[in-house]
């Protein structure tokens, strides 16, 4: 009896743990690659300044190619609502770069996008705070914890950069900052580092290597954005490289 007991809970205890691996298997699995490293099937950015190499995605400015713009990669296939994005990236020092999402394109600007951004860049000044490229500007700088409210209607794109002082959007209330020198400790130098986006409903996070460099939950009905396209953007500035590898999405209800 105490064998068929034994045997039994045996049974009952591997069948639990084949259960969870499973189901841990199939969480990883909803997260689908959306760069297969090989070409850009599905991307759309100008040659001058992307290109594939080792199955890396490569932004690259030159002396010779200088931006009068900022330039970006985007992602055609799909306008993300509620979404995990990860990824990795590696950026030269002088080097300015974001990923973009619940982005629009602009009509007469190619490559040009307009949206939210998780910021990056070579020493680590901005990199994982949320500025809204083209709109609003900086909402959250690095380490914050930060609430948009709702903007009176008088307040809308015609006129919205009267509400921005320095690049930086004047009505948002922080509630919570981590110190700079704790999260650049965090950040990779010339080497490669993890991002992951967590976008759902009206709150954004923004994760480096696992951790949380900046959060915003937008309350701006009028001026936020609840879908768009995902794209990766070389800067304005001096000569750069960013490389980024591993893209991957996975869709919220």
């Amino acid at each position: 009896m105490r064998v068929i007991i034994y045997l039994a809970i045996s049974l009952f205890v591997c069948l639990s743990s084949c259960k969870t691996i499973k189901v841990s298997k199939e969480k990883e699995t909803k997260f689908q690659s959306i760069f297969n490293g090989k070409n850009l099937d599905g991307w759309y950015g100008d040659p001058t300044y992307w290109r594939i190499e080792n199955g890396i995605l490569i932004g690259e400015v030159t002396p010779e190619t200088i931006l009068k713009r900022n330039s970006f990669i985007i992602f055609e296939k799909q306008q993300p609502k509620n979404f995990e994005l990860k990824l990795e990236y590696r950026i030269s020092k002088s080097g300015n770069s974001g990923i973009n999402y619940r982005s629009e394109k602009i009509d007469n600007l190619p490559y040009a996008l307009k949206g939210y951004q998780c910021d990056i860049d070579g020493e680590n000044k901005y990199t994982g705070q949320n500025y809204e490229e083209k709109k609003r500007t900086t909402l959250a700088y690095m380490g914050e914890t930060v609430s948009i409210p709702q903007m009176p209607d008088s307040i809308t794109e015609d006129n919205i950069r009267k509400n921005v002082i320095k690049n930086s959007w004047q009505t948002r209330t922080v509630t919570k900052t981590i110190a700079k020198k704790v999260l650049e400790s965090s950040i990779n130098q010339n080497d490669w580092n993890s991002v992951h986006l967590k976008v759902n409903g009206n709150k954004m996070q923004h994760y480096i290597n696992g951790v949380l460099f900046s959060e915003v939950t937008d309350l701006d009905d009028i001026n936020r954005s609840e879908k768009g396209f995902i794209g990766v953007q070389v800067h304005v500035g001096p000569p750069m490289l960013v490389e980024y590898k591993n893209i991957k999405l996975k869709m919220l209800q």
